[in-house]
């Protein structure tokens, strides 16, 4: 019955982490005879008690042998929380081969950026397929909705509880359950390849957020509506005022609808909520010789309790630096007969200091229990320059990074 269907098709690539501190670890043993009787670890883990685990399983200790010194790293965004901790059980294994040469010394191994790049476990390649019916006032028939893309806990401990029927929760979370009361229909596949995978800095809203935000403004503008209003219209003001409260801060602080951007810039909006976490951008952009210029971000959040002010601000800003990450041309890891091409930074380039837009961060002030906060900040970054880009070039992007030669 819909008198509109928007049919789409996104594809979203492999992406590494790429901390600034690549993967190390330093270790120093007690020894007897030729063999570790415990060990002291220095490392920058997001899975402390695993990696011990698997510290004392390849040095053959018990655990209590191992003690583990959690330190501040350069960056991890989920690439230190490695259920096989594979860096630790290969600095365990050195440190074996160090002892058997009679060495006594503590021991540091560290990566290379190029072993960084290239040695995984990589955010999966995702692609969706999406089918949406509306009519003239944007009122939505029907949504069916296909997500193909490797299970990041298939094999691991976490299968039991965050596989259901089949279907990896984390490659659906963000659509299954969502804001707008979407007439969803969708399914699930997971290819199995030899690719190493694992969650990237907010798991699966990085891909859902930018199919499910893209799609909303596009549905929104062919209903000729304004995507703010639309979403306004959408959002319970009972069940999702904490939605309602981050996209009218971010909408005001910014100026949106009142203030006159300058020529050859347009402004891109998306909401998505993660991890306990509402984050509403509002995006000022231009493009040039093919590319994005992103120039101020309004940030609207609404994380509950804001325990201290200027670290939660440093959450989001770095956030948003992360989610700008993803539409830079290059920014993909790309695979060729089984080998990654991808090495170093001139061939996987983050955003670098000039890129860097105005980013002003605004909080709904709530006294409730905190929410989440390292990672709410990604998702709704890329699809809110790609809203602003189609304002500027009329052409939709269904893929990062973006393709605008």
């Amino acid at each position: 019955g819909a008198s509109r269907v928007i049919d789409a098709e996104y594809r979203l690539p492999y992406l590494a982490h790429a901390p600034m501190e690549p993967l190390n670890c330093t270790m120093q043993a007690e020894i007897a005879g030729s063999k570790a009787t415990s060990v002291k670890v220095w490392v920058g883990s997001q899975f402390q008690t695993v990696d011990q685990a698997a510290i004392a399983r390849t040095l053959e200790l018990p655990v209590e042998k191992v003690t583990l010194n959690t330190m501040m790293a350069g960056g991890g965004f989920g690439r230190r929380a490695v259920p096989t901790s594979d860096y630790l059980v290969e600095s365990a294994g050195v440190l074996r081969a160090w002892i058997a040469k009679g060495r006594t010394e503590p021991l540091k191994v560290m990566w290379s950026r190029e072993d960084d790049i290239k040695g995984g476990y990589y955010r999966p390649l995702h692609v969706h397929r999406a089918r949406v019916g509306f009519d003239a006032k944007g009122q939505l028939v029907g949504w069916q909705h296909t997500v193909v893309g490797q299970s990041i806990v298939a094999g691991t401990p976490f299968e039991a509880f965050l596989v259901k029927n089949g279907v990896d929760s984390t490659m659906t979370e963000g659509i299954v359950e969502n804001e707008y009361g979407l007439p969803m229909q969708v399914s699930a596949h997971h290819p199995k390849t030899d690719v190493a995978v694992l969650w990237w800095r907010s798991v699966g809203n990085t891909h859902t957020a930018f199919v499910k935000e893209t799609l909303i403004d596009e549905i929104a503008t062919a209903a000729r509506q304004d995507p703010v209003a639309w979403r306004m219209a959408k959002l319970d003001p009972t069940r999702h005022a904490r939605h309602r409260d981050a996209l009218g801060l971010a909408v005001d602080r910014s100026g949106y609808g009142k203030r006159k951007l300058p020529k050859g810039q347009a402004w891109g909006v998306a909401l998505h909520e993660s991890f306990g976490t509402v984050v509403a951008y509002v995006v000022e952009v231009s493009v040039s010789k093919g590319e994005a210029r992103v120039h101020r971000v309004t940030a609207g959040v609404h994380c509950n309790r804001v325990v201290n002010p200027l670290t939660a601000e440093a959450q989001i800003q770095g956030a948003c630096i992360f989610g700008l990450s993803m539409i830079r041309p290059g920014f993909a890891i790309e695979i060729e007969n089984g080998v990654v091409r991808n090495s170093n930074f001139p061939d996987y380039p983050p955003p670098r200091m000039p890129d860097a837009p105005q980013i002003d961060v605004f909080f709904v002030p709530s006294e409730d229990a905190p929410a989440g906060l390292g990672e709410p900040g990604v998702p709704p970054l890329a699809p809110a320059v790609a809203n602003a880009v189609f304002r500027l070039t009329g052409k939709r992007q269904r893929q990062t990074p973006f393709v605008l030669a």
